[in-house]
Formats: structure tokens, sequence, C-alpha cells
């Protein structure tokens, strides 16, 4: 078998740079240049794969699942903020997991969560629109306490509104610093004191800190909450009869901070901004709402009827997936796309470019949330599109995200407008979550 085409990068470190400094640039080019398979230089004897094609993406996620894993280059730096949480977790200890938090997943029981979420947006619209007339805002710090806000109520029936500043700023820090461990395998263990790495080590405190203080008060009280920490507290594994100890309570908790806070405030801030670049579609969304609302708060019960809400969303996380690529390791020598693949070598997948790929999507770059209609998804691969990626693995939150981004989108279009500032540079940056590097700024304008 042969191995698949790439470049030669530089003599020493390859294109293991550009994988650092610039990683879009260089998977996008190294696409277009040599096509949905490519090897890609790193070290002297480093390299490693990018498959970009959905038969590769569902064979490596899906129908030959069982001979990939999540390679130590991602487990490792995720494991310092997360611990043995579900995203980094491997076999028999993943298996437990996910059977104790499945049922906090279970449709029913995230349809209980909606009011919770509904309470919780509409706190944030009630105080935006108490802001002077034509406030200007960064759109990504406002999604980003806003779904913090949710997260709070949702998972521990705590407002962690007083928290936003404090656990945003350390949930970045430690995103930032888990980034960087990625893209820099001979860098310094945590307990050398430099100055990332004590920055770090603050703030996977203070994280720490805010999640163990909710778990021990919550293990003291007597009260039945309805929200996800209660559903993990008094899940038991049928096969084991084991509950979640505190420290993996406490790692599962903060998993599922990141992905309902981080990754979500990502998504919603993408929505806001293509919305204000495509008022046609702007118009067909808010004509959605005047029919199913008519001006009132959303309900979980409504989201069947919110189609055209939901296909925004979809589409939004088409062009800009907050989890943008996907690492994975081959368990044994395989062959995907007639190219050989050697066991422990890196894989990266790309929702970014797979998401775009002009054989699965016409005029890829345009906002078309019509893409998402029932007939023209059963026309395309299933893995054409994987926000959340897929097969065993796939993220257990998904239907919790889609949930809070759809009540939220559809909550404060109705109340809130955000005018996106002309002549910004809306630049995506891809440390860890896709989220715009500069946010963007927005003149916030109350319709009441």
């Amino acid at each position: 078998m042969k191995s698949p085409p790439g470049p030669k990068g530089h003599f020493l470190w390859g294109a293991g740079r550009e994988a650092i400094e610039t990683p879009l640039p260089l998977y996008v080019n190294s696409w277009k240049e040599y096509g949905d398979c490519v090897k890609l230089p790193s070290l002297p004897g480093y390299y490693w794969y990018m498959f970009t094609h959905p038969s590769a993406v569902e064979h490596i996620l899906q129908t030959h699942q069982q001979n990939f894993r999540k390679p130590e280059v991602f487990n490792r730096p995720m494991s310092l903020l997360v611990g043995n949480g579900l995203v980094v977790s491997e076999g028999e200890l993943w298996m437990r997991q996910r059977r104790l938090a499945q049922p906090a997943f279970h449709k029913t029981k995230l349809a209980s969560l909606g009011q919770s979420m509904v309470s919780a947006i509409e706190e944030h619209i009630l105080e935006w629109e108490k802001k002077e007339p034509d406030t200007i805002v960064d759109i990504a710090s406002e999604m980003g306490a806003l779904t913090l806000t949710i997260v709070g109520k949702a998972l521990f029936s705590t407002d962690l509104h007083e928290y936003a500043d404090r656990v945003g700023k350390t949930m970045r820090v430690a995103l930032e610093h888990v980034n960087y461990r990625m893209g820099h395998m001979f860098a310094l263990p945590e307990w050398v004191p430099t100055k990332r790495n004590r920055e770090f080590l603050r703030a996977k405190a203070e994280l720490d800190s805010v999640v163990m203080e909710i778990i021990t008060k919550r293990r003291k009280s007597k009260g039945e909450e309805n929200d996800l920490l209660s559903a993990l507290l008094h899940s038991t594994d049928d096969q084991s009869g084991q509950t979640m100890s505190d420290e993996l309570l406490r790692d599962e908790v903060i998993t599922l901070m990141l992905a309902g806070h981080d990754t979500t405030a990502a998504a919603l801030t993408w929505t806001w901004y293509l919305l204000s670049q495509n008022p046609s579609k702007e118009s067909i969304f808010l004509d959605e709402l005047k029919s199913v609302l008519s001006g009132r708060m959303p309900t979980v019960e409504d989201l069947p009827k919110l189609t055209y809400t939901k296909m925004v969303v979809e589409e939004s996380m088409r062009l800009y997936p907050p989890a943008w690529g996907i690492l994975r390791e081959a368990k044994e020598d395989d062959e995907i796309g007639g190219y050989f693949v050697a066991k422990g070598k890196p894989i990266s997948l790309l929702q970014y470019i797979t998401h775009r790929h002009p054989d699965f999507w016409d005029t890829p770059e345009a906002f078309i949330p019509e893409r998402f209609e029932k007939d023209k998804v059963a026309e395309r691969p299933k893995f054409a599109y994987f926000p959340f990626g897929g097969g065993q693995r796939a993220c257990i939150g998904n239907q919790f995200s889609l949930m809070e981004a759809t009540l939220a989108l559809s909550a404060i279009a109705q109340r809130i407008k955000f005018d996106v500032l002309p002549n910004q540079i809306i630049d995506p940056d891809p440390t860890f979550t896709l989220r715009p590097r500069h946010g963007i700024k927005a003149r916030l304008r109350s319709l009441n």
C-alpha cells in the first residue's frame, strides 16, 4: 500500500511549526494541493495524517472505530484540565463513565431542563434591555456569560452569573495551555514554575475549587434538585453497582462545563454574525419566530416547530464548527482510501474542511440553512457533517447543546438586535474551540 501524498516541509520541523502557529491555513492549503488523504511531516521520524473525505471519517469514527483511539498527544494535555472525564478516558473506565452519565442525557431528562435554560436566558435579556441605547458589546463575551449562566442552572441549579468573568477567563487560560501542550511535545512539565505553568495551575485550581464547592454543598443537601448534577450523583452502574466518586464527578462536571459553556458560546457567536451578514435568511428566521412564538419566550415543546431556527444553528456549525478538528490514532496498521496508515501515528479529521467540501456542499462558503431540510440531509453522506463527532465517542451532550443554542437564539432574537459593526477583522481562532480571534463588536439594540 502507498503512503498518502503531502508536503516536504522544513528539513528539521516539517510542517510542525505551521500546525502550531497557523493550523487552519496549513490544513486547508494541504487539502487543496494534495486532496482528501495527506501525510504531514513533523520532526525527523515523526509525521501525522489528515483525512477529510466523509468515507474516511466514517471508517475511523464508526465502521472501524475499534481500531482507533484518542492519541496521547491529545489525552495527556487534555487530562490536565478534565482529569479522567469522558473526553479522555479509554477502555473500561470510559465504558463505566459513559454508562453512569448516559441517563443524565436522556431526552426526557433534557426536556425537564428546558425551563431552567429559558429562565437563565431571560435573565440576560432583561439585563441587555436595561443597557443604554446603542451600547457597544462584544458578542463573544456576551454569549460566554450567557452560556455559563445556562450551564450553571442546568448542571447545578446554581446561579453562576457572579462567576461569569472568573470562570470564563480561567477556562480560556486553561484551554490555551492545553492547546499549547498539544503542539509542544517537549514543553516543560507543569511542576516547573514557568509563567505559563503558574498561570495554568492557578486557573485549574480556580475551576476545581468552584466545582468541588458546588459538589460538596450538594452532597450535604437533602434537596431533590432537578439538574444534571443530581442525575450524575444518583446514577448507578448497572453492571458494577458503583456510583461516581467526587474526583470523577468533578472531572465530568468540568467536561460538561467546557462543552455547554465554551463550545455553545462559540456556536451562538458565529450564528449572530452569520445572520447579520445574510439579511434574507435572517428575515425567514424572524418570520418563523413570529409565527411560532408571537413574542413569548420559547419552551421545549416549541422546539419541533422551530425547524428553520434549528437549521440556522446547524448551518452556522457547518461553517464554523466549535470543535473544528478531531484527533485519533490507529491501534494497528490500517488502510484508508487506498492508503497505508501506520499504527500509532496521529490522524487529524477536520470538520472545518469536510463541512466545506465542494463534492458534498454546493457553494460551500455561503450561509444557506435550507441545506438541512430533511430531504437534502438524506442525500449527503452521513459524515459530510459531524460537528459532534461520531460512533461510540460522539459527544454525549450534543442534544443538550442544540437545545441550548436553539432556545437562546429564538428567545433573544425577538427582543434584542446585535448590529455588527462594520470594518472589523473577523478571523477564526482555532485555539481549541473555533472562536473569533478579536471577538465581534456589535451595537446592542432593544426591540421593545
